[in-house]
């Protein structure tokens, strides 16, 4: 096999060869990551009948792809961490004991590309040569993998030379299970509809996936490397990557505080990622800008202060709900070279989806394919359907998103989807206290993963589906962490999802949550006025800026509310984490809560603001 001469690392080359021989393809193709070569793909997935072209006029360089309908999200019940010991792993991950699992997958990656290109996908994650980002090389036999990597990160030619000869890499190893015999014709979405596996071995660093061409199964870039891999690598390596948004928050006098923020899927990330202030604080000069809408690695600089990077070079946002109303800059984001999945389209050749404009288009073919009109009992889109777009689409992309060097963090926020029980926002008393916010986070179920969906479940710092080791080590890891910096970043909870007794939203979200957003960063630099509550700090009614707002004290009141019944039903849910994390949970946890609880019982039932 003949290697371009610009690969010059000898362990990637054998490694290559011996995936060759083992996946048995027709044609190997290097990628090097060029628009011609990104062209090229895309004309050849037209023709497969894979992707169809969008109208030019509407939507430029565009495509739209239908995914098989049983491969349209992340399998969490597929995915593995096969530790050497399986209580590395913990009980929130599958495990399964690696030499067995190097079998399964030796006999399914055997022969799995035969009939088809495997392409070999040089990718950074993060700036070309920051001393925050990784190198990964991904083979896979999916064209559409490969240009969803062109647009999710930094791929080409130049990663070979901050590889050189004899850099570290993950290896990445993706097939989409579904080999061609001679004269077998294709399908436009090859996967393997009953057998999936996305394998991490943390030890080696490693990742196979079978299967499946779904985004984040396949993007190996994405979950699997930058949090399921990322994660092994920062606790060894005194850093964090977290499922995390990075926004920067420029106020009037010009001061610049940047805030990470951890949201489980389907939780308004990609929406506070983009958030555009309201009217009256644009006028006065407040401008929110993106770093990054989904991933954040983050370590600590020689100042002592936290910098973080946005590892990703695209966004892979949830289509349905999206619009201008709730995110034009995501909206603008996917104007122009954008691949969308499982979105409905148009008969003027452009897409739609729920929640896109108020009014429907009387005829579709929705996500499978079928007809489509404002009738239909099913959706146009998929719940979870997917639009790829390049960050440099984003009108609010931050000046420094690609800074080597990272932005430094002021303030972590954290927020589920909690219809009751959690308040607008609140700070936690010390790194402690926000180390146990993050760990007790709760979200009601979404559509990103396979599964039930309206129940409460607990999510860890969002990271439930996405540590790569045992969940109470890494509340351990955040523990230690925040001690070893001088002046660590607040932590703060928030929750946009609070429902009336009617059972509609009581805030406003979008881009009403400037309003919060200002109070925290305010808060983070110990400016802003707040009150002592049971679980943290809160603000008054008047401490949050309600111009342009009509807001009403009492419409405060209710989403501020803290039912002590609630949080006394709240901490026992706690409890049922914590044991299940019994062996390696830091006592902290048990201290805090025991704080908590001491709270809750000496607080009266009437607590709340008293008006004169």
């Amino acid at each position: 096999m003949q290697f371009p001469d610009y690969i010059k690392h000898e362990r990637l080359k054998q490694w290559v060869s011996e995936m060759v021989d083992l996946c048995k393809p027709d044609k190997v193709h290097f990628c090097d990551g060029s628009q011609e070569e990104y062209d090229q793909l895309c004309e050849q997935m037209v023709e497969a009948g894979t992707f169809i072209r969008l109208n030019p006029e509407k939507r430029p360089n565009s495509f739209l792809a239908r995914s098989d309908p049983s491969d349209v999200a992340r399998v969490e019940d597929r995915t593995y961490i096969c530790s050497i010991s399986k209580n590395d792993a913990g009980p929130t991950n599958n495990w399964m004991a690696p030499k067995e699992m190097k079998e399964i997958m030796a006999g399914l990656f055997d022969g799995c590309m035969r009939g088809r290109t495997l392409y070999v996908i040089p990718f950074s994650m993060g700036p070309l040569g920051s001393p925050i980002a990784q190198i990964g090389i991904e083979i896979t036999d999916s064209a559409y993998v490969v240009v969803n990597m062109k647009l999710m990160t930094r791929m080409g030619k130049a990663v070979y030379d901050v590889l050189g000869e004899d850099g570290d890499y993950v290896p990445c190893a993706h097939t989409v299970g579904a080999p061609l015999e001679p004269g077998q014709k294709d399908v436009p979405w090859p996967c393997n509809p009953t057998t999936k596996y996305i394998v991490h071995y943390p030890e080696e660093r490693a990742i196979w996936s079978y299967g499946s061409g779904y985004g984040g199964n396949a993007l190996l870039g994405k979950k699997c490397l930058a949090l399921r891999i990322a994660s092994v690598m920062a606790r060894q390596e005194g850093w964090l990557a977290e499922h995390m948004l990075i926004v920067g928050v420029k106020e009037p006098s010009g001061r610049k505080s940047y805030v990470a923020a951890a949201f489980p899927s389907a939780c308004g990330k990609t929406n506070f990622a983009m958030l555009v202030p309201p009217k009256i604080f644009k006028d006065e000069g407040w401008e929110v800008t993106t770093v990054g809408d989904d991933i954040a690695w983050i370590k600590p600089g020689p100042d002592g202060k936290l910098y973080a990077i946005n590892p990703e070079s695209g966004y892979f946002g949830v289509a349905p709900g999206t619009s201008n109303e709730t995110n034009l800059s995501a909206m603008e984001s996917c104007a122009k070279d954008t691949i969308f999945t499982n979105v409905g389209l148009t008969d003027d050749g452009d897409v739609w989806w729920e929640g896109m404009t108020k009014e429907k288009p009387a005829h579709a073919i929705d996500w499978k394919g079928n007809d489509w009109t404002p009738e239909s009992t099913t959706p146009v889109a998929h719940p979870n359907a997917r639009f790829t777009a390049p960050a440099s689409n984003n009108p609010v992309l931050d000046p420094a998103w690609d800074d080597p060097a990272g932005v430094p963090i002021q303030a972590f926020i954290f927020g589920g989807r909690r219809s009751t029980t959690v308040p607008l926002v609140y700070q936690a008393f010390n790194w402690n206290y926000g180390v146990y916010l993050a760990a007790t986070m709760g979200s009601e179920t979404t559509a990103a993963a396979f599964g039930q969906q309206g129940v409460v479940r607990r999510d860890p710092f969002a990271m439930l589906p996405f540590a790569g080791y045992h969940m109470g080590e890494y509340f351990n890891h955040w523990l230690q962490f925040g001690r070893e910096i001088y002046n660590p970043p607040r932590i703060f909870s928030v929750n946009w999802f609070r429902k009336d007794e009617n059972g509609k939203f009581a805030w406003p979200g979008f881009g009403e949550n400037m309003r919060v957003l200002k109070w925290i960063v305010q808060r983070s630099h110990g400016e802003a006025v707040s009150v002592e509550s049971p679980i943290g700090w809160i603000p008054n009614y008047e401490n949050l800026d309600w111009r342009g707002l009509d807001f009403s004290r009492d419409q405060f009141d209710k989403v501020m509310n803290m039912s002590l019944s609630d949080w006394q039903q709240e901490v026992l849910l706690h409890e049922e984490l914590f044991i299940k994390l019994y062996d390696r949970l830091p006592k902290e946890m048990i201290n805090v809560r025991e704080l908590i609880l001491s709270s809750l019982w000496r607080t009266p039932t009437n607590w709340g603001p008293t008006h004169e």
